[in-house]
């Protein structure tokens, strides 16, 4: 059976299901439709074995370069082992304490002795880029005492508090505490703006630390403002190219698709060039009396800016599913609307528009959830108010190394695209509609 080819098989498997539904009119014992029934079965698992050997090797392929990595950068969202892998002794004693008062004697032994082994390790900075992570200013606590663990002798807890008065603060001891637990929810919770003091007690950071929350608004605001502002300017386009005879309509969709053949970094660098107070449209401005020389719009380094420069780039991912659409429509449609007695607004209204839905719904997802991944146009032309969630993402995977709190914020920014698109089919109907 293996060596027959698919084309082989798929007779085979034809010829026998034939010979079963042709026995209806004879008179054919239990025993061979039962065995005809086994060899069809047979011939149709052996074509869905076929299949899958087909696509394994991409299936394969697929999970090494891209689920697993994802998988694998997503669990360290909630799990974190390595304080307690580098400070065992710590995390033992640590882990009973109050975080009310001052921990006992025991736990400032333990941390001396962890430290100490660190120290032989060469471990002792991640050590305290950890902690500092936690409580800012850690970082230089650590590693003076681990500079100075020469020096120090029982009564260790006030060894540490002449070291530094630091050590005589709770929130010390509670960073500690909060890094104990191989398993936590404290990245969530930072990535929420919010606190724990390990003790079940949460509450919000203070406003001037509250970054995460702002940041996914204003990410997704942004999102919806360029999905709009695409869907505007893209759909008489894709109109007008639909319109237009076939020969003219594949010239201009060159155009449409230019930008893919030009470097994104490139494209954002000129807009820097366009936007700038002293740059092209500024200058245009001025040069017009729309605007005096001392008064130039602001339209660099702001969300202005990210605005304009993310909606030229994405505008094609919503052109082309509408031309998708509007071309399957036949131009019968709206002469027989006007026929009827519809004028040519009612006509394209009533008629024309409720057929596009397929392109709108498909190029309004489609540009959305592509605005939500940007980053490097927001990190050059978006300045501080134009910052989106991705670029802090990327800051804690490149710059801070905290990648549990970027794994926080991907899996909440993945999450949330899933719940709107899960609210937007049940709109929007996308799991139903055809592209043409």
């Amino acid at each position: 059976m293996f060596s027959r080819s698919h084309g082989e098989q798929k007779i085979a498997a034809r010829s026998i299901h034939d010979r079963v539904a042709g026995m209806s009119d004879h008179v054919v014992s239990v025993e061979d439709k039962a065995v005809l029934k086994k060899q069809l079965s047979t011939a149709l698992r052996l074509q869905k074995f076929r299949a899958v050997l087909l696509v394994a090797p991409l299936l394969l392929f697929v999970l090494i370069t891209f689920l697993v990595p994802i998988a694998s950068m997503l669990t360290r969202s909630f799990y974190s082992p390595d304080f307690a892998r580098e400070m065992p002794a710590t995390a033992a004693t640590i882990s009973s304490w109050s975080g009310t008062d001052l921990p006992d004697e025991n736990v400032y032994a333990a941390l001396v002795q962890d430290l100490t082994s660190a120290q032989a390790r060469k471990t002792i900075g991640s050590i305290a880029n950890a902690v500092n992570m936690e409580v800012s200013g850690a970082r230089s606590l650590i590693m003076k005492l681990g500079r100075n663990l020469d020096d120090i002798d029982p009564p260790y807890k006030q060894a540490l508090d002449k070291l530094d008065p630091k050590w005589s603060n709770s929130e010390t001891w509670q960073a500690l505490q909060n890094l104990t637990p191989e398993y936590t929810g404290r990245f969530y919770l930072t990535a929420v703006d919010l606190l724990s003091d390990g003790h079940a007690e949460i509450s919000l950071q203070p406003e001037d630390r509250r970054i995460y929350a702002p940041l996914f608004l204003r990410t997704f605001a942004i999102g919806a403002i360029v999905t709009l502002i695409c869907l505007l300017l893209g759909f008489p386009v894709a109109y007008w190219l639909s319109a237009l005879p076939l020969r003219y309509a594949n010239v201009l969709m060159i155009f449409v698709l230019l930008p893919f053949w030009t470097s994104l970094l490139v494209r954002t660098t000129a807009w820097i060039v366009l936007l700038q107070n002293q740059g092209v449209i500024n200058s245009l401005l001025v040069w017009a009396g729309a605007v005096g020389d001392g008064n130039r719009l602001p339209l660099i380094f702001n969300s202005v800016g990210t605005v304009i420069a993310m909606t030229h780039i994405l505008l094609p991912f919503m052109i082309l599913p509408l031309y998708s659409v509007m071309k399957t429509i036949p131009p019968s449609y709206l002469r027989a609307a006007r026929s009827l007695g519809a004028n040519q607004l009612t006509a394209f209204v009533r008629v024309y528009l409720p057929q596009t839905k397929p392109g709108v719904a498909a190029g309004c997802l489609l540009v959305f959830i592509l605005s939500l991944g940007y980053y490097i146009t927001p990190a050059l032309v978006g300045g501080e108010s134009g910052t989106l969630i991705s670029n802090i993402i990327a800051h804690h995977v490149q710059k801070s190394l905290n990648w549990g709190l970027a794994a926080a914020l991907s899996a909440l920014l993945l999450l949330s695209v899933l719940i709107l698109y899960w609210a937007y089919n049940r709109l929007a109907k996308v799991d139903g509609l055809k592209l043409g």
